[in-house]
């Protein structure tokens, strides 16, 4: 039976602050680290001996090349390059691919081996801001398995930035459709929040409410956005214009973020969006039952602003 069998949708998970992670190594070493993938990201783990590579020439030097699986042209991404670890000849032919579904992006990952699926609450996944030091940092949050050992989240958004730019926000392209629409007085005084735990998510968000002289702060997670959220207390409604939020991520869940949101009469007139990479209708229908008044991937979050302003005329800001 595969690891990805059996498991629970990811919506009754996330509701209940909860995810489902595989667990997979990119090294049979026995000192090599433990990585962990959201399930709902994934699709199926081929052996890579069975799908022959087709080499693309002048290529990132992470993207080995394409293979067909079920009528899709997949690339595969070098991941345990991607880590620094090289995988000898006779490491290749054992390895593994690891397909994932990026927002509709269809992506293979090299891995050694899948270990299992494990089912954890976000208030046991962890971000010290270690990991934020480092502008090159790969990983975003970690946890920790049965026996201890540490189990690291990548920040699967940075390479896919890094490997397949083409594939993310072009904000320079679409900030010039910004110019026609006609933003709410609110929108420009009052300040947007955005709950994301991506850098490189980060970067593109906030490139694109600078360019668009939309006032902005950001929150590593959506705890850090709900404390600040309540310093205002019934003011809140005054001082934000919109919240961003996006449903993976350490400590809170989007999906509980947008429920303490809605049930809050001092914050339930702020128009909530939620911007993810788990955009399965599923995603979208829970979101909408707890209240969202948007939901958008990732892949096109240059049309958040005009999703805030349509939200906005919704609660009477013009």
């Amino acid at each position: 039976m595969s690891v990805l069998d059996n498991v629970d949708a990811a919506t009754n998970l996330a509701k209940n602050n909860e995810l489902q992670l595989l667990v997979f190594r990119v090294s049979e070493k026995e000192d090599s680290a433990y990585y962990a993938i959201n399930v709902f990201k994934t699709r199926e783990v081929v052996e890579a001996k069975n799908h022959f590579l087709t080499q693309i020439p002048s290529a990132h030097p992470l993207l080995e090349g394409t293979i067909i699986l079920r009528g899709l042209q997949i690339p595969i991404l070098n991941l345990p390059q991607w880590l620094g670890v090289h995988l000898t000849k006779e490491e290749v032919q054992c390895s593994n691919i690891l397909i994932c579904d990026f927002n509709g992006i269809i992506i293979g990952l090299r891995i050694m081996s899948a270990y299992r699926v494990i089912k954890k609450n976000w208030n046991e996944m962890h971000a010290p801001d270690s990991y934020r030091l480092k502008e090159d940092g790969v990983v975003i949050n970690d946890t920790r398995l049965e026996d201890g050992s540490l189990c690291l989240i990548l920040d699967y958004e940075k390479l896919l930035a890094d490997v397949i730019p083409q594939a993310l926000v072009d904000v320079d392209k679409d900030v010039a459709l910004l110019h026609e629409l006609d933003i709410p007085h609110k929108l420009k005084t009052a300040t947007v929040l955005i709950a994301e735990d991506s850098k490189t998510a980060q970067r593109h968000l906030i490139r694109l409410f600078e360019k668009a002289h939309i006032p902005m702060r950001l929150f590593d997670n959506g705890k850090k956005l709900m404390d600040f959220i309540s310093s205002f207390g019934e003011d809140a409604q005054n001082k934000i214009s919109a919240i961003i939020t996006d449903i993976e991520m350490p400590e809170m869940s989007g999906f509980t973020v947008v429920k303490l949101l809605k049930t809050n009469p001092w914050t339930n007139n702020i128009p909530v969006i939620v911007n993810s990479s788990m955009t399965g209708d599923n995603n979208k229908r829970e979101a909408e039952v707890l209240g969202a008044d948007g939901f958008i991937d990732k892949t096109k979050s240059h049309n958040v602003i005009p999703l805030i302003i349509e939200a906005m005329k919704k609660y009477g800001e013009e």
